[in-house]
């Protein structure tokens, strides 16, 4: 009769993934936070909520400085096809920039905290240059290639002006696919936006008064918009994602090293991050 009375208790409380349970309409809480290396878990994660029938809406908590260009734009490709299911709103913690703020741009609605640093509408390329350290121990690289431009970016010869042309090239299409993001998502017209997209970042209260965001606001608030978009009436039942935390072990020696490892590659990487 114990094992039985302590079974109801905790499917009253809580589901197996460490959520509240509760019956009736809920709002999903989905949080995206810290540099974005890779989109499948956000995904993973958008997807389950989509297929929940008691899942009427969803917030996305951003706290991002921004991340890979191809991991944004799989997670506000997701977002839109989302939106178009149940509404995604998008609550802004410290800082939504740059890829952070292009995922936003994919949701209904978009709320930032006055001070959240968010905007930073722009594409930054960075590789290390390694020749003079090369030559003092004495290494030098022989590099057998099919074409003038199949190494650029190497850190074993220093860069040429038409290295810096093509990288150039790549860089200006990709601040020019941000800029059509932020015209669609956001309704404004292109010479506005792209008098804003030069890197720099802007404050909540700024963005709104610029149309970046529709309204300010705190999480809790973010959650009662969803509700209401939604049609839930009164106080809607939260459903909160547990993230699993790397541990010490994958620390040292698993996780956080593949993710350093993606993130400060010798080779050039393209991304929508603030700086």
């Amino acid at each position: 009769m114990l094992v039985v009375l302590v079974f109801i208790l905790r499917l009253t409380f809580w589901s197996p993934r460490g959520e509240r349970f509760a019956l009736g309409p809920k709002v999903a809480v989905v949080k995206v936070e810290g540099p974005i290396f890779s989109a499948e878990g956000t995904v993973r994660v958008l997807d389950r909520y989509a297929e929940r029938e008691d899942v009427k809406a969803v917030v996305l908590r951003i706290e991002s400085p921004g991340g890979g260009v191809a991991a944004s734009q799989e997670i506000y490709e997701r977002v839109k096809a989302l939106d178009a299911v149940k509404p995604v709103v998008a609550s802004m913690g410290g800082i939504a920039a740059s890829g952070g703020y292009y995922i936003a741009l994919g949701c209904r609605r978009i709320m930032a905290n006055p001070g959240t640093i968010t905007g930073s509408i722009g594409v930054i390329m960075e590789y290390p240059v390694a020749t003079e350290l090369l030559d003092k121990v004495g290494l030098e690289m022989e590099t057998i290639k099919s074409g003038a431009l199949k190494d650029a970016g190497s850190p074993t010869r220093p860069p040429t002006e038409a290295d810096r042309a093509y990288f150039q090239g790549v860089i200006d299409n990709l601040h020019q696919q941000f800029v059509r993001a932020v015209v669609e998502g956001r309704h404004l017209e292109e010479s506005q936006v792209t008098s804003l997209a030069n890197g720099r970042v802007f404050t909540g209260e700024q963005s709104l008064t610029l149309g970046l965001i529709d309204t300010l606001g705190t999480l809790e608030e973010a959650i009662s918009l969803a509700g209401e978009l939604s049609g839930i009436s009164g106080k809607p039942n939260v459903v909160w994602e547990r993230r699993e935390r790397p541990s010490l072990f994958d620390f040292l020696f698993g996780k956080v090293e593949q993710t350093a490892s993606r993130w400060w590659s010798a080779r050039p990487a393209y991304r929508w991050r603030w700086e």
